[in-house]
């Protein structure tokens, strides 16, 4: 069994995803708080450390890849591991639908190695990012936790699938788990140009058009990056705290309003100083995404007292900031 946490012992944090957008910041976070950080890297490129920088020297590295047998087992037994973020993901719609073997192999297959590792190990709690695009389209909104998951497309199939086996381990098993379903987050860090925030950022600072594949019209709920790292501590903390509403459950987080695509574009440009006009190249919405989404975060609210402090246009200043400060970042 994996060790037990108490007054005046380090908690030891094994982080999947660590080196994305959000892993990164929540980190950042954890190592501010005095963590021992335990962070998963498949790959190492260029451009893989730039959020971290230098605090890459102050956590302990893992490499290889979710689903190598046996990897996530020896991490968790190795540094004593008490909890666990499991972030990583292959995350990007298009790429799902091209390519959904390899989806379902890193997002289905890594979820459910992970957990087994986490039941035989014992670890004390364990934080599973599902989306909130497990829900699937729906006339009815904002979502709400007890909405069904009807999710039909590859990467929104296997988030829903994610989110059910996670919850499975807590009502089978007594894993201490809580699974997040939030919004689209957006923060500096975020190098994958295919995303609406940075592509658009990318673009202003250029001067060029920035890019928008569908008619604009869509909406979507959109979190700061910082905001979801405030909310993933409190719940870790609730799954302690207040077992009987935390373990077991999912809970969303968004900045509770939609916002259209060509909307948070326009935004982005002004913030930037720019005058272009965006380069629209789509009709509707594209093919495999959901046409208007956004959540209800009352019930993480009530369990936590979690609200977002950071409202859209601070947060596009914030990220539009970034990478002005990085501009190596979307080369």
């Amino acid at each position: 069994m994996g060790p037990r946490w108490g007054p005046g012992m380090t908690r030891s944090v094994f982080v999947t995803g660590g080196y994305g957008l959000l892993g990164a910041w929540l980190v950042r976070a954890l190592v501010a708080r005095g963590d021992r950080v335990v962070l998963l890297q498949r790959d190492r490129t260029p451009r893989s450390t730039l959020l971290l920088g230098d605090l890459e020297q102050r956590v302990d590295v893992v490499h290889g890849d979710l689903t190598d047998p046996g990897l996530v087992a020896r991490a968790l037994g190795e540094y004593e591991v008490d909890t666990v973020f499991h972030l990583a993901a292959q995350t990007i719609v298009g790429t799902a639908n091209r390519s959904p073997l390899a989806t379902f192999e890193t997002n289905v297959r890594g979820t459910w190695l992970l957990l087994e590792a986490c039941r035989l190990h014992g670890a004390g709690r364990v934080l599973v990012a599902a989306s909130d695009k497990a829900y699937g389209a729906s006339a009815t909104l904002p979502y709400r936790e007890d909405h069904p998951l009807d999710a039909r497309f590859p990467y929104d199939v296997s988030k829903a699938a994610t989110d059910l086996i996670a919850r499975s381990y807590w009502h089978t098993y007594g894993l201490p788990v809580a699974v997040t379903r939030f919004a689209n987050l957006y923060g500096g860090g975020d190098l994958n140009r295919s995303r609406l925030v940075p592509e658009a950022i990318g673009a202003a600072l250029a001067g060029r058009a920035p890019v928008i594949r569908s008619d604009g019209t869509p909406e979507r709920d959109f979190l700061y990056v910082e905001d979801a790292v405030a909310a993933y501590l409190l719940l870790a903390d609730a799954l302690d705290a207040d077992p009987e509403r935390s373990r077991g459950e999912a809970f969303n987080a968004g900045g509770g309003e939609p916002h259209a695509v060509r909307d948070v574009v326009a935004r982005i440009c002004a913030i930037a100083g720019t005058d272009v006009k965006p380069d629209i190249r789509g009709r509707g919405t594209p093919d495999g995404e959901i046409d208007r989404q956004y959540v209800d975060p009352s019930k993480l609210s009530a369990l936590t007292g979690w609200a977002p402090a950071v409202g859209l246009d601070e947060g596009l200043e914030r990220t539009v900031a970034w990478y002005r400060d990085h501009p190596t970042a979307l080369i």
